[in-house]
């Protein structure tokens, strides 16, 4: 009698193991192990975005020195209506020797004719990085010393009559401003050359 108590007493044992273990799988390495929780710490935590350079922005090129003293030796030169009142057209003028022997430069020049065939001319050269003080000194020019009064603004100045040509140089900055008056006596090309003498002083201390 008591051996069948024993019996029984297993038998509902066992059906109680079984019964709790039916909802868990029957894997013995992983049974007792407990699921690790997984944080969201990763999933919410700001997205830093990645560090972009600034484009870079190249330098403008300077501006080379040729052209800028060509602009300003075009600057400085007269005009059809500079000469207008001296009742001259656009021709061919009469350089003198002493114009054709400056030093060479960014050099621009015009000319004009009066109806009895005399001639103005006029030419501005630039020297970049240069003195255009230094080259109206060493200019050589042949003929009597015609005299002016200072220029405002003029840092060098000369003037010359050979026969009836009359030539006046300028300088200021890397600027030589030349004026060569050919008229049918020595005093109409003097004249002349005091009277536009204003006009190309005003032209050449207005550039930089």
């Amino acid at each position: 009698m008591r051996h069948r108590q024993v019996l029984a007493v297993a038998a509902v044992a066992l059906a109680g193991l079984t019964t709790a273990c039916g909802n868990r799988p029957n894997d013995l390495e992983t049974y007792y192990d407990d699921p690790t929780p997984v944080s969201d710490a990763a999933s919410s935590a700001p997205v830093t975005p990645p560090h972009v350079a600034p484009p870079s922005t190249s330098a403008s090129p300077s501006p080379d020195p040729r052209v800028l003293a060509a602009a300003a030796a075009s600057a400085a030169l007269l005009s059809d209506e500079d000469v207008a009142e001296e009742g001259v057209a656009p021709g061919p003028g009469k350089a003198s020797g002493c114009l054709s022997g400056l030093a060479q430069g960014e050099r621009r020049s015009a000319s004009w004719v009066y109806p009895s065939g005399s001639g103005i001319t006029h030419e501005v050269t630039a020297y970049a990085g240069g003195s255009g003080a230094d080259v109206v000194s060493a200019a050589d020019c042949a003929g009597q010393v015609l005299e002016i009064p200072p220029q405002p603004g003029v840092s060098q100045q000369r003037a010359w009559c050979d026969g009836s040509t009359c030539t006046v140089l300028l300088a200021t900055g890397e600027l030589v401003s030349a004026l060569s008056v050919a008229a049918s006596t020595p005093a109409r090309a003097a004249d002349a050359a005091k009277r536009l003498l204003p006009r190309i002083v005003a032209k050449l201390v207005a550039q930089p």
